[in-house]
């Protein structure tokens, strides 16, 4: 079993040893105070030694352990101690590895920013000048900064809240109301609010980093007008970063790095309506992973984000960027309703992965309307074209997720042309924020506004009715007259049948081959409202008319294709479901390709003549089926003699069905 030696006084430090803690090795974490010790997680296989060691005490720590490595991850400022540490390792012939910060590189052409070397030079830089001094370098630099002139009365010292802080605090002279006890992080907003408040003209700090937050102390001293003076960093000449150390633990030693990614719903926008468990993830995250908008309203101080949406670009970085070890990636609305998490989830197979759900913009919205949403039908039309309208004439509630102004204008505007204009239509922005507004009324009076992107509409349909789509009346379709007579149709109680037989659900793929005046498309169309049909018709009298019918019955999910068949279905995706009511002699042909592009299609043909019904005879023996069935259906029509009504019998329909 390996063994390792963290000197353990950064956050990267602390991360490391997080990240060691999970493996078959032991780990020994050094840390100066008591606070660094409350800062690392608790292990069965983690040994804490919380002093201050110096080079001897080193010495003695690795010959009597015997480490495999020792990895230097102190502060950047802590020179003297890391020299201690790489002579400790030289003489006891131990391993060493320095674990480096990466400087922040930031506001480094800000006029008024000073550097100075150490300390020392800062305190004589500040000895000659005027103003209070809000200090940020910690406790144990009071000392030699109190020689500055005035110390007492200018300086304000922002400190841990540690019982040895306020003593060094008080021991340098500072008065009690000038000692600021806090810990951070820091947010520009706090750092602007202490700097108004004790009314510095300057701020002492050091280049900590990123990690360190001196990018909010940087970006509050240039917005509140103070001068900083930094002290630099003392000069590294060797030292990798926190993901080229990891990538050394798994080239030695075989530790696969398994990152941790929390997807979490922020709900709707506003940063009160996420719940405490989303913000916690997202404040114990290294990185934020989400749309610029919404990390914008979650990320802390000093916290790493990065603005990707698409999930492959998402998965790429969690996976090329070994420097973080836990990430959040930001969902808006519930991490489960019309969310981005379904089509991650599948990319991080080799991460550990939690789902956190947020608050939806659909329960937001039924509390605003005080509506219940149980049996509340959800559609997005947002960047998708859907036609919702059939939702609604089926459903009494429908909510829609729309991209603003442009979805709510096109659905109301089809709602007034299709007969719905009475339907009652809710328009919700800013859902969840203090300037949520919703505007209700007909389709009319809400095409009168303009709204906000990502607004969301509910419809209130109290008429609406679920049809059951399986021969409809034969007068509810053109028909049409074409050179040799009517255009042909399947009738009424054959249709019924052949809808029965092809047994459809609502997400299938149909092929309607010959398909006349697209009677039997319109109705399979009319089923499978989250599929699609294509109907594909030669005769181009049958075509005209069949484009008429798709148009009267408001149909986005048929599409027809004037050709010839099998040739006009080679570029159609596979089929679920086959139709064929006309073949011009190539029914062989086609249901050959049918099966060849899905060998589970299932296929629905009919016939009126002996010849045809020879045909599908033969393609019931040459192909293999699972499951065949043959009927013959016989209707006969009531009509008027008279005072009376005699039954006429029409042609025999053989109506043939094969399952693979």
């Amino acid at each position: 079993m390996n063994n390792f030696c963290v000197f353990a006084g950064t956050t990267e430090g602390r991360k490391l040893v997080e990240f060691l803690i999970t493996k078959d090795c032991m780990v020994t974490a050094c840390v100066a105070t008591e606070y660094g010790s409350t800062m690392l997680a608790s292990a069965e296989n983690l040994t804490v030694i919380e002093k201050r060691l110096d080079q001897p005490a080193m010495e003695i720590l690795f010959n009597s352990d015997d480490f495999d490595l020792v990895i230097d991850a102190t502060h950047p400022y802590a020179a003297v101690v890391t020299e201690n540490i790489k002579k400790a390792c030289t003489n006891t012939r131990t391993s060493y590895v320095r674990l480096q910060r990466d400087p922040s590189g930031e506001t480094r052409t800000q006029e008024d920013l000073v550097y100075v070397p150490d300390t020392v030079a800062a305190a004589d830089f500040l000895d000659k000048t005027e103003g209070n001094i809000l200090l940020t370098t910690g406790s144990k630099e009071l000392k030699e900064l109190s020689r500055i002139s005035g110390f007492a009365e200018r300086a304000y010292a922002r400190i841990l809240p540690m019982e040895e802080s306020l003593k060094l605090a008080e021991a340098a002279g500072l008065k009690t109301g000038h000692i600021i006890a806090m810990q951070g992080p820091f947010s520009e907003k706090m750092n602007l609010a202490l700097i108004e408040s004790v009314h510095a003209q300057w701020l002492l700090t050091k280049d900590t980093g990123t990690a360190g937050g001196f990018t909010e102390k940087a970006s509050a001293a240039l917005k509140s007008g103070v001068r900083m003076v930094v002290i630099g960093r003392p000069p590294e000449t060797e030292g990798r970063s926190f993901g080229e150390v990891i990538k050394l633990l798994q080239d030695l030693y075989g530790y696969e790095f398994v990152p941790k990614v929390t997807i979490v719903g922020i709900g709707p926008g506003s940063a009160k309506a996420m719940t405490g468990e989303v913000r916690e993830a997202i404040g114990n995250a290294d990185c934020l992973i989400g749309a610029g908008r919404m990390l914008e309203a979650v990320k802390g101080p000093g916290q790493p984000a990065v603005s990707l949406i698409s999930p492959g670009q998402i998965s790429d970085y969690i996976h090329e960027h070994k420097e973080y070890t836990s990430f959040a990636v930001v969902m808006s609305g519930d991490s489960g309703f019309f969310s981005g998490t379904k089509k991650l989830l599948p990319l991080l197979e080799r991460c550990s992965v939690k789902v956190l759900p947020g608050l939806s913009s659909l329960s937001v919205m039924a509390a605003a309307l005080g509506l219940s949403y149980e049996e509340t039908l959800t559609v997005s039309v947002h960047g998708r074209d859907t036609d919702v309208i059939p939702d609604i004439r089926a459903h009494r509630d429908v909510f829609i997720l729309t991209g603003g102004d442009p979805d709510i204008r096109d659905i109301c505007e089809r709602l007034e042309k299709e007969g719905l204009q009475d339907v009652r239509v809710h328009v919700g922005e800013r859902l969840s924020y203090p300037d949520q507004k919703i505007t209700s009324g007909t389709p009319a009076d809400i095409l009168k506004g303009r709204y906000e992107k990502l607004s969301v509409l509910w419809v209130e349909n109290p008429h609406a009715v679920k049809e059951v789509f399986a021969g409809l009346p034969d007068d509810r379709f053109i028909r049409g007259e074409g050179k040799r007579g009517l255009v042909p149709m399947t009738k009424s109680e054959v249709r019924a049948v052949c809808i029965s037989k092809l047994a459809l659900h609502d997400r299938c793929v149909c092929w309607d081959v010959g398909a006349g005046t697209g009677s039997v498309s319109v109705e399979m169309a009319l089923n499978v409202q989250k599929g699609h049909v294509h109907a594909v018709e030669k005769d181009a009298d049958a075509v005209r008319v069949m484009k008429q019918n798709i148009e009267q019955f408001h149909l986005k999910n048929l599409t027809l294709i004037e050709g010839t068949a099998p040739e006009a279905l080679n570029d159609l995706p596979a089929p679920d479901r086959v139709f064929i009511g006309g073949s011009s002699g190539g029914l062989k042909e086609i249901i050959a390709l049918a099966r060849e592009k899905n060998p589970m299609v299932r296929i629905v043909a009919t016939s009126v003549t002996l010849e045809s019904e020879a045909l599908l005879t033969e393609c019931l023996k040459e192909f293999e089926w699972k499951q065949t069935d043959v009927i013959s259906v016989n209707i006969s029509a009531s009509r008027k003699a008279g005072a009376y009504n005699l039954m006429t019998a029409q042609n025999p329909i053989y109506i043939y069905t094969m399952s693979c």
